[in-house]
């Protein structure tokens, strides 16, 4: 039995085309990625003002005077965030406007 030595690892120029080719899908899927971690902080920002919005109005529910909350001391209150304060992702600060007593978010807007 004899064994041919016929071709069987890759050349040079092929190896070339697949590192080309890898290099393309990279350059594609890096700045997708990126893309996706920006927008899944901006929907854990939406969600935290979306609970801390339901909190305020649990809260003036549940006051028996039915008076609405300081936000300091309401997420501040492990009745109502066990978890503690909530945080944004992107670092924005939170704030209850005064008249509507809704979140808002210094970075992200809803």
């Amino acid at each position: 039995m004899k064994l041919s030595n016929c071709g069987k690892g890759l050349t040079l120029i092929e190896l070339l085309i697949v590192i080309i080719i890898l290099g393309a899908l990279a350059a594609i899927a890096i700045p997708r990625m990126s893309q996706s971690s920006a927008t899944a902080k901006e929907k854990a920002c939406l969600t935290n003002i979306a609970t801390m919005d339901t909190q305020i109005e649990l809260y003036h529910a549940d006051s028996a005077t039915g008076a609405w909350p300081v936000f300091a001391t309401l997420i501040a209150d492990t009745n109502y965030f066990p978890d503690g304060d909530p945080v944004c992702p992107s670092d924005g600060v939170y704030s209850m406007n005064a008249t509507t007593y809704r979140v808002h978010c210094s970075i992200h807007k809803p």
